[in-house]
């Protein structure tokens, strides 16, 4: 790390204390050069590789704007979709690599988008997973009716 002060191109940590958000870590330097203190903040980079092969950061951003289309005209919230980019950030940060494919990112979105509202799952799907007959939706839709009539886990009642 170069000091902003002299350019010297090394410097001493004083401090280091991770974000409120545990994404990123601020680290206090010191120059042993000309004794200037300055910060830093360090994220891990996560980037995105394309089918054009073209590599950019991942950007929620781009994943609200892209749900966003799907969930037009649907009771969804710029804070719904919010939490939900957050969510598949943080389940594509979890597989550990630096760089994930469009297709990964995708297939992250399907299951928060599935709890936030089924029709905008149902529209993202079938272009996502490029629906081409009405027996694929009828397969998407009967996937979740079939969900709908099973309970869950944590729902189902012990025996007395």
């Amino acid at each position: 790390m170069h000091c902003p002060f002299c350019r010297h191109p090394d410097s001493r940590v004083i401090d280091s204390r991770t974000s409120d958000d545990g994404l990123s870590i601020r680290r206090r330097r010191q120059c042993p050069q000309c004794g200037g203190r300055f910060s830093t903040i360090e994220t891990a980079s996560l980037n995105v590789i394309k089918r054009s092969g073209v590599v950019e950061p991942f950007s929620r951003e781009k994943v609200m704007s892209g749900v966003r289309k799907a969930c037009q005209g649907r009771p969804v919230t710029e804070g719904d979709l919010a939490v939900l980019a957050q969510k598949v950030e943080e389940a594509v940060r979890q597989t550990g690599s630096s760089q994930v494919d469009t297709n990964e990112i995708g297939l992250a979105i399907l299951g928060p988008l599935r709890d936030l509202d089924e029709v905008a799952y149902l529209r993202f799907a079938s272009v996502y997973q490029a629906f081409d007959s009405l027996e694929d939706f009828e397969s998407a839709i009967g996937q979740l009716r079939a969900d709908h009539a099973s309970p869950a886990p944590d729902e189902s009642v012990a025996p007395a």
